[in-house]
């Protein structure tokens, strides 16, 4: 993957432009590779299947003060169309949580259910959207699939500020949370739900994922996040609410609403 020719300024360059998430990286980040000397690129993981082509590069960088970075590149096919589309991560765990998020998405075309123990999606047929809505009712009010909480310490107080940052419902959590969320020192992501559906007679995917916080004085606080492409142009959007309760009503919203 490599260009011999190419000079690590316009490596980073290119992959930082092409990158849609690029805003999401921490500027404390991007200000450090301003610095990068040398890189090298190498492929990760790699899945291809009739309904997704996905794939995994690792980039590292030294630095001008002789440390490293390292950064993970998504590549997939969900696109309209087929489109080609880039992601990058700060960690790796980021970056396969990503992968295993389209894979659940795409994964639902198969016509097997994307959440442990739910049945295999049925097929609209003469029902259409009303079979599938009441199938997605039924589901949100499952009770949540989330395993038990292992909190990691990684940058967490910038991992919350991040997802309230690309969040797009304008009832996302506000300034008090963010405040409290400073001093989050370790965090747990848990998926509690995922499905395709059909949205508007078209195919969505809604996914919903806790991410639990544990505080400096002890204590635990969760933001839940949607994340669906029940939007006009297909694409992806997240939005961020402070209960699952809430959460769920949006997806439901969503799933019947465009």
């Amino acid at each position: 993957m490599n260009d011999p020719y190419e000079t690590t300024e316009s490596h980073l360059e290119r992959l930082l432009g092409r990158a849609l998430n690029s805003f999401d990286l921490p500027d404390t980040m991007v200000d450090r590779l301003e610095s990068a000397l040398a890189h090298d690129s190498s492929l990760h993981s790699s899945h291809h299947s009739a309904a997704l082509h996905r794939t995994t590069y690792r980039h590292a960088y030294l630095l001008a003060d002789g440390s490293s970075l390292t950064l993970w590149e998504l590549v997939h096919n969900s696109g309209r169309g087929g489109a080609r589309q880039h992601e990058l991560y700060v960690d790796e765990s980021e970056a396969r949580l990503a992968a295993s998020r389209l894979r659940s998405e795409h994964g639902g075309r198969t016509g097997h259910a994307a959440i442990s123990g739910a049945a295999p999606e049925a097929d609209p047929g003469t029902e259409g959207l009303d079979a599938e809505l009441e199938l997605l009712g039924r589901l949100l009010a499952a009770p949540p699939a989330v395993p038990s909480r292992r909190y990691v310490p990684d940058d967490s107080a910038d991992h919350a500020r991040r997802l309230l940052r690309r969040a797009e419902n304008p009832d996302r959590p506000g300034e008090d949370t963010a405040r409290l969320l400073r001093a989050a020192f370790a965090h747990h992501i848990g998926q509690a739900f995922g499905r395709q559906c059909l949205a508007d007679a078209r195919d969505a995917g809604f996914t919903l994922y806790e991410h639990a916080f544990l505080l400096l004085d002890g204590t635990e606080l969760s933001l839940w996040e949607v994340e669906h492409t029940a939007t006009p142009d297909g694409r992806h959007m997240c939005e961020v609410y402070e209960d699952e309760h809430t959460a769920r009503e949006a997806m439901e919203l969503r799933a019947r609403v465009r």
